[in-house]
């Protein structure tokens, strides 16, 4: 039994959940606890008495905490990497990935707890002084979601710590298994009791109480539209700061010049890798007339080639869907598009067993050409292993085509051209753009987020991640 951190304790729960490996649904990770709304209760109530002292604690204590976790992820990051393609589904090499960054999320964030920043300069008012200065919000809940289930939980945890607020982590529910682990790695890195509590459970539970208590200053969270709604509601009535990461139906643009190798290769990454379980996976392609027919035969050539296996064998390219929900949704989406209109130009079979024989939770990816706009397909986030194809006349087209969309997360164009990269980067309605790369790709030190259905609130990581974590105060002092 893997038990929840609350005020410094290894506590039992109300419940247990069971981790399950999707990539053989006959292997038992773990038996996880699951707090009740009381257990929720008591770890806000310790994180909000650490807060004052916490708060006041010095940067150099602060970095020699998140470095010494940066550096013990990195250490273990084949170990933990394991656990990761074993609970979620990624492969091995994706899965020990995600552990890279996340302790480099955690050795940057132990740097920016000595740069706190701050500025000072003449009031205009005569021998007044100004001085400027960050502070943390408070106890902040962070709430992560199933498909980076140590890189995003990273990103949240790093920065809280590092601007001195104090933590309650709800985990998702479906992989436990890397949140304990990371919270197992903190509990011994000399935290205070109660700066870091680890609150498993369900979200009408452990998230209500996170959303409604007024001692939470600040709620951080990554998921579904819906949810990030609710989110949003409960913290405008109670005026808490929040910030939201939700969903994307992400564009890749391929121009008649683009090179057929580079738009491939990053069309592929985008849509099929981590099985397409990533907000920020391009699932919508929008190619034009001239190089449409050669990029769908190179398209489907390159799938063929890809082999669908258990996440932690060597040669898999794609592993298991995450759970059987989430299969049965990719498997719906499939058939509405082939009713809408759309031909299953590749893919979308579910394979019951692996090569080994093992149950699992499989599906070849699937590209679906003869889209039109309109189709559910291209406006609504399937969150899988499948791609849809819209057809378009030339780059204005396209790029009308790509901002046709509520979300507004990533954008990507492929294309030998700097006129209309340039255009692109510029006039595209999304928070991040790349050019000739997969749209997936991210790096830990640069701000993320979008614009639109996408995103709200102030950015997640890099040095942006201070405006969430940390409010402004403005000094006056007369000599």
């Amino acid at each position: 039994m893997f038990k929840n951190l609350i005020n410094g304790e290894w506590l039992d729960g109300h419940g247990v959940s069971r981790n399950i490996n999707p990539s053989d649904t006959r292997d038992l990770i773990g038996e996880y606890a699951q707090a009740d709304a009381a257990q929720a209760e008591l770890a806000i109530t310790a994180a909000a008495a650490a807060f004052p002292a916490w708060s006041l604690s010095t940067p150099q204590q602060r970095f020699d905490i998140l470095d010494a976790v940066g550096t013990e992820i990195l250490a273990r990051r084949a170990e933990l990497g394991d656990l990761l393609a074993r609970e979620e589904g990624k492969t091995l090499p994706e899965a020990i990935g995600e552990v890279q960054r996340a302790g480099n999320i955690f050795k940057f964030f132990a740097g920016e707890a000595l740069r706190p920043g701050g500025e000072t300069m003449p009031s205009v008012r005569p021998g007044v002084g100004v001085e400027i200065t960050r502070e943390a919000v408070g106890v902040v809940g962070l709430i992560t979601p199933w498909n980076f289930p140590i890189a995003i939980p990273a990103w949240k945890i790093a920065p809280a710590l590092a601007w001195g607020n104090c933590v309650v982590f709800k985990p998702a529910d479906l992989v436990p298994g890397s949140a304990w682990a990371l919270a197992e790695i903190l509990s011994r890195a000399g935290l205070p009791a109660g700066v870091f509590n680890l609150v498993m459970g369900r979200g009408s539970v452990v998230g209500e109480k996170l959303l409604n208590d007024p001692r939470v200053a600040a709620i951080s969270f990554t998921g579904s539209v819906a949810t990030g709604q609710k989110v949003a509601a409960a913290a405008v009535a109670r005026m808490a700061k929040f910030q939201l990461e939700m969903g994307g139906k992400n564009p890749m643009i391929v121009l008649d010049d683009a090179d057929l190798g580079v738009a491939v290769n990053a069309a592929v990454n985008s849509g099929f890798f981590s099985t397409g379980q990533r907000c920020t996976a391009s699932s919508r392609l929008i190619v034009t007339d001239g190089i449409h027919d050669r990029f769908i035969a190179a398209m489907v050539e390159k799938m063929k080639g890809l082999k669908v296996d258990d996440a932690r064998k060597a040669g898999t390219d794609i592993g298991p869907v995450v759970d059987a929900s989430q299969l049965g949704q990719d498997t719906d989406y499939i058939g509405i598009a082939k009713s809408e209109g759309g031909k299953l130009a590749q893919g979308g079979q579910r394979i019951e067993h692996n090569a080994d024989g093992a149950p699992g939770f499989y599906l070849t990816p699937a590209l679906i050409t003869d889209t039109t706009p309109e189709m559910r397909i291209n406006r609504e986030e399937v969150f899988g292993p499948v791609v849809s194809v819209i057809r378009a006349r030339d780059y204005e087209h396209a790029l009308a085509l790509s901002n046709d969309t509520p979300f507004g997360l990533a954008a990507g164009i492929a294309t030998t051209s700097l006129k209309h990269a340039t255009h692109f980067k510029r006039h595209s309605q999304a928070g991040m753009v790349m050019v000739n790369l997969p749209t997936a790709g991210v790096d830990y030190h640069v701000p993320f987020g979008g614009r639109k259905g996408s995103s709200y609130g102030p950015r997640e990581q890099g040095r942006y991640a201070a405006e969430f974590y940390t409010t402004v105060k403005t000094a006056y002092t007369q000599a």
